[in-house]
């Protein structure tokens, strides 16, 4: 038991004791219950409009609950909370030092099937091959309410001290967390104040070393339809005469983003890239070279270029993706037939400190505006979310990530922004403004969140739960209460 400066006696974590218990916690307990929960069709409510009927949320809901009422941690409270009309919502708290509070998150809903999985693996087929856990949901993020629980667990086998801990496992985060406000308002009371906020949601640029997430980028989504015809006609009969609704459709496109390069053009969906984000994007090409854009499963040859812009590229620079389509027959069922309508589904991701309904406004006016003669033109916006960048750390938690990396995995911490969006982070960091934030997660190279094939690293998991349990153990060493 050391003595501090401060001359109060603490105990301190034993790194090897804690790694044989998560190692066994994850090898006995948190697989089995992964695999149960990957079979689980349990899509969120934007994808399965009948979520309540199905049931499979529920499913997924007490799946998660069971396992945490089975485990022996000392303080815990286990509860769902359901809101009329909204996702249900798991929520655990821990009791422990008042002084500092941390909130950890994660989420159950999953993303849709997709196709294109290989021979043997599917959605909700678990697949464990070496250590790879194939299916949908586990990376992504079925595994963090098992892994902040079994952070807590580590300590208190070896009766470390920490803070009171709060775990929030929401059901709506893959349709943009629709009904996340109304359960922040509702159970504020149960929440308090965090001091510091636990995020395992998010990626890692590869898996040796633990990845702490600086930046999320916002997004816009909605459908654009362009309508010329009120049904098919003969495409020999019309062609010529009668526009091809497709080619408006690309000739809007156009008027985002070069045909080219997909440069965006209107400066409302640009932002100036932080010089400290800069340097971490230089960084983390330092260490993942060519890895920083071979991460993806390419169809061709990967284009060369600057490590620090490909980081900088999908974490800081807006960019739009076509992600869905109605309108179009397959290709085997295509007659000779000029459709009379061509619908595509656009998801648009914004810089980190970009205003989203600034942006949302300025993407539906841009498609509308001057119709071609003889199309009707819509742009229907039907989710947003706000980007995020993380406050500067204190001393105390820089510190501690970078021993917890060193312990776990063996490297030094590093810091990057990501491409994605968690609305979970704007909300709370508008809510909780003085909080510290722990953004991470074990979605690395090929893992393919919400595409096929996608997987959980399982050494990975065992590692960053052991690093959560390093730095809540450093939260309540006197390093982090009173904000030091």
């Amino acid at each position: 038991m050391p003595l501090l400066a401060t001359g109060r006696m603490v105990w301190t974590m034993d790194t090897d004791a804690a790694k044989t218990f998560i190692e066994r916690m994850w090898d006995e307990s948190i697989v089995p219950r992964l695999i149960d929960y990957v079979r689980i069709p349990n899509e969120s409510p934007a994808f399965d409009a009948d979520w309540r009927a199905r049931g499979e949320m529920e499913r997924a809901v007490e799946l998660a609950q069971a396992w945490c009422r089975a485990q022996p941690v000392r303080g815990l409270t286990v509860e769902v909370h359901r809101l009329p009309g909204r996702t249900p919502t798991l929520l655990l708290t821990i009791d422990g030092d008042p002084r500092f509070t941390t909130l950890l998150y994660g989420h159950l809903d999953k993303q849709p099937a997709m196709t294109g999985w290989r021979d043997g693996l599917g959605p909700w087929t678990p697949v464990l091959d070496g250590e790879r856990l194939y299916g949908r949901g586990a990376a992504d993020d079925g595994y963090a309410v098992f892994a902040a629980l079994t952070a807590v667990a580590a300590l208190q086998a070896q009766g470390v001290r920490h803070g009171r801990c709060v775990v929030l496992i929401e059901c709506s985060e893959e349709s943009g967390s629709p009904d996340l406000p109304a359960y922040l308002e509702a159970l504020g009371a149960r929440i308090g104040t965090p001091d510091l906020v636990v995020c395992l949601d998010s990626g890692c640029g590869d898996y040796e070393r633990l990845w702490c997430t600086t930046s999320l980028r916002g997004l816009v989504g909605g459908v654009l339809t362009v309508e010329v015809l009120t049904e098919g006609v003969h495409s020999g009969d019309a062609g010529g005469v009668v526009p091809c609704s497709f080619r408006i459709a690309r000739a809007l496109l156009s008027r985002l983003e070069s045909p080219a390069d997909g440069t965006l053009y209107p400066e409302v969906f640009h932002a100036g890239i932080p010089a400290p984000r800069v340097a971490q994007a230089r960084a983390a090409a330092q260490v993942l070279g060519a890895g920083a854009a071979a991460r993806f499963p390419w169809a061709g040859p990967i284009p060369a270029r600057d490590p620090a812009e490909v980081i900088l590229d999908r974490t800081w620079r807006p960019a739009l993706a076509v992600v869905g389509a109605d309108g179009l027959p397959p290709v085997a069922r295509a007659g000779n037939v000029l459709r009379p309508y061509t619908a595509l589904k656009l998801s648009l991701r914004l810089p980190p400190t970009a205003d989203v309904r600034a942006a949302a406004g300025a993407l539906k006016d841009l498609l509308e505006r001057d119709p071609p003669p003889g199309a009707r033109v819509r742009f229907d916006p039907d989710w947003g979310a706000q980007g995020w960048e993380a406050p500067e750390l204190r001393p105390w938690l820089a510190g501690s990530l970078d021993r917890a990396s060193r312990e776990w995995f063996g490297r030094p911490a590093q810091f990057m922004g990501e491409g994605g969006t968690i609305p979970f982070m704007a909300m709370l960091g508008a809510r909780f403004p003085a909080a510290q934030f722990l953004v991470t997660g074990v979605l690395g190279p090929q893992a393919n969140a919400h595409g096929p094939n996608e997987f959980l690293h399982l050494p990975t998991a065992r590692r960053v739960t052991g690093c959560v349990a390093r730095v809540l153990a450093d939260a309540a060493d006197g390093l982090g209460v009173g904000g030091s």
